[in-house]
């Protein structure tokens, strides 16, 4: 299990995590939601270890959490200039030599001799994914990672995350499509105002929509009728 108790993490005057507790199991996706600015990427950027919080503990296992045992792919992905996206990939498999570029791009079908430069958002998220994907890491954080895939993609994605979760992969997604989190995970957190405020089981999930609608239909109904006044 990760394990994350009392996480605090400021930038200068400004707290963004204050007390945050948090776990996600082997053998299961966790999700995590929350309004834009309440400090969904800063926390993984902290387990992560791209951000060092100024108190707290981030365990796996009963151990600290290392870098190399993460794979993260983050909302928006660095690739190098003048490179393909076949030339990226071989990167991965210096260390990875089992990682097979050509069987899994016959599920993602990129045009890896082609200049990443060129690639659509969906595109780059594919190859981010295939590269995060060969790493074969025992906790997998992916932000956002349904942004800019198309509906068969978006599908697709779904399955190999339900297969990982059956090799007793530890996985961690976001996402602003609720719908996409709630077909797939296990449990999902609610984070505002720097900390976990709900944690919701798949029984639950009902109770979670509820609270993210603030505006209910017939409120939002009077406001399109008063644009016809």
């Amino acid at each position: 299990m990760l394990q994350v108790e009392n996480l605090h993490v400021a930038y200068g005057s400004k707290t963004v995590l204050q007390g945050l507790d948090f776990s996600a199991k082997a053998g299961e996706i966790t999700g995590i939601v929350g309004l834009n600015g309440t400090g969904k990427t800063t926390l993984l950027n902290s387990v992560y270890g791209k951000i060092r919080p100024q108190q707290g503990m981030i365990e796996y296992a009963g151990q600290p959490l290392e870098t190399r045992s993460i794979a993260y792919l983050e909302t928006h992905n660095f690739f190098y200039k003048r490179i393909t996206g076949r030339e990226y990939l071989e990167l991965f498999r210096i260390q990875h030599p089992n990682f097979s570029i050509e069987e899994w791009n016959a599920v993602f079908r990129l045009p890896l001799e082609k200049w990443i430069d060129t690639y659509s958002t969906g595109m780059k998220k594919k190859l981010a994914f295939m590269g995060i994907l060969s790493l074969n890491r025992i906790v997998i954080i992916l932000d956002e990672p349904f942004n800019g895939l198309d509906l068969e993609t978006n599908e697709t994605l779904k399955n190999i995350l339900k297969i990982l979760k059956q090799k007793n992969k530890t996985l961690i997604v976001t996402s602003h499509i609720l719908e996409t989190l709630t077909t797939i995970c296990d449990s999902i957190y609610y984070l505002n105002n720097g900390t976990m405020q709900h944690h919701f089981k798949s029984t639950d999930y009902d109770q979670l929509e509820a609270l993210l609608t603030k505006f209910h239909y017939d409120d939002l109904d009077k406001l399109v009728d008063g644009l016809e006044g």
